[in-house]
């Protein structure tokens, strides 16, 4: 049996128990198990109330169900939504019933996402947004999907398929008329232009977009420095709760802890280190390689120092600030010299607040530049990225072979206009479908 004669169902709401969850069908059953559970038929897109029942008559639970018959449905086939109270106990009745049914079975992930696009719902473009979408923690990765979601790559990347179509058309109407005089290169030289024009506008896409994508998984900060530099106090007032144990002794952190911030928007993951000391101590010895490793690669290390940052260790090109801790102690020896290592230099007292302000609004703004502008933002993943690279690329061919034929330009722009299908998932896609689909949740 074909799957898409199959009729899938899943919940596709929140974690039980809640006051409301829904529960989606889509398939050619769809309407069969509608009629078998409510008794009767509703009206299509209107919210109606009904009982439903199991084959045996018994109630199951009071609900709201709604009517989509195709193509008008979300995935393009008949699809039911069953409003129902969020119990277990009624997921499991209405469950136990639904896989009864021979036509039926659970969905798998993303499988009604995947059957909206495969039914030309959707492209493949907003296939990844609505993902993106669904897993957005933070309001700029929420706009950002939307815009995807929206279709404005997939928009743009039909546009320049189009044109490049109609250019491949004039060249090869060339190519059949190449015994007509000056037939051929009236037909051959609006055709350039308008693959001139294309290869600049994909290029100035694919150059505006060298960090969008990042957004998608967000920034990471390291806290580095010596032990009992206060990086963990730090990490707590960061997080804003207890999420690494504070103590004098040194040597305390011995792994490293990652959390998820949300700055102004920005999503930032946040690693408390080991403190980078010489140590016989083989698990401290592990911790303090980890550190440093991590901080090697990561977007942003904030270096802790009691002083003035002497013992500063810097690698690779990676930006890092000296943060001055524990201010607020009396008393305290403090270096004047700022370690030319660090691009910038803040005094903070992580216990007491003073100075935190400054150094948070100082992460903000770096987050704001690493970022860049994402509201124009069109590319998001690196798939996206290297379809558009690989049409760019055939059309600067194409261009660079005028003189050995129209043939050559002709095939190149063929080249181009497979890599914009590949990109809104209309050709040569199957081997992905699987690895794009199975990230979605269940009843997605």
């Amino acid at each position: 049996m074909h799957p898409h004669d199959q009729t899938i169902f899943a919940l596709s709401s929140g974690r039980l128990p809640s006051a409301i969850a829904i529960v989606r069908l889509s398939g050619p059953h769809a309407g069969a198990a509608l009629q078998m559970l409510a008794g009767k038929m509703p009206a299509p897109r209107l919210a109606t109330r009904a009982l439903l029942r199991d084959p045996q008559g018994e109630p199951i639970d009071d609900a709201v169900v709604l009517w989509f018959p195709a193509p008008a449905s979300a995935t393009g086939e008949d699809v039911v939504e069953l409003h129902i109270h969020g119990s277990r106990a009624v997921i499991a009745t209405l469950f136990g019933v639904l896989s009864e049914m021979p036509e039926l079975r659970p969905a798998e992930p993303g499988e009604f996402t995947r059957r909206a696009f495969e039914n030309g719902k959707i492209d493949l473009t907003e296939a990844e947004g609505l993902d993106d979408l669904i897993h957005a923690d933070t309001d700029r990765q929420r706009r950002q999907a939307l815009r995807q979601l929206k279709g404005l790559l997939g928009d743009r990347a039909r546009s320049w398929r189009e044109q490049i179509i109609e250019a491949a058309a004039l060249i090869e109407a060339g190519i059949d008329f190449s015994d007509e005089g000056d037939v051929p290169a009236e037909l051959l030289a609006p055709a350039l232009s308008r693959v001139q024009q294309l290869f600049l506008e994909i290029e100035a896409v694919l150059a505006a977009q060298g960090r969008a994508e990042r957004l998608r998984d967000g920034l990471t900060v390291v806290i580095a420095g010596p032990p009992n530099a206060g990086k963990s106090t730090l990490m707590n007032q960061l997080a804003r709760r207890e999420v690494a144990i504070v103590s004098p002794q040194a040597g305390t952190t011995r792994d490293l802890i990652e959390v998820q911030l949300d700055l102004d928007g920005y999503p930032v993951t946040v690693i408390d280190t080991a403190g980078i000391r010489e140590t016989d101590d083989p698990v401290e010895q592990e911790g303090v390689r980890r550190a440093r490793d991590r901080a090697a690669h990561a977007d942003l290390v904030l270096w802790l120092s009691e002083h003035d940052g002497a013992e500063l260790e810097r690698e690779g090109e990676t930006p890092l600030w000296l943060v001055r801790t524990k201010t607020d102690l009396d008393g305290a020896e403090r270096g004047t010299r700022l370690d030319t290592k660090a691009s910038r230099t803040f005094g903070i007292s992580a216990r007491s607040g003073a100075g935190m302000g400054a150094l948070l609004d100082a992460l903000v703004g770096f987050a704001r530049d690493f970022f860049g502008s994402t509201e124009s933002g069109l590319i998001t993943r690196e798939r996206q990225r290297q379809s558009l690279r690989q049409a760019a690329d055939a059309l600067q061919r194409s261009l660079k072979t005028v003189d050995l034929g129209e043939e050559l330009v002709a095939e190149e722009l063929r080249i181009a206009a497979l890599a914009l299908g590949r990109l809104l998932g209309r050709v040569d896609v199957e081997d992905l479908l699987d690895v794009i689909f199975r990230e979605f949740c269940i009843g997605k």
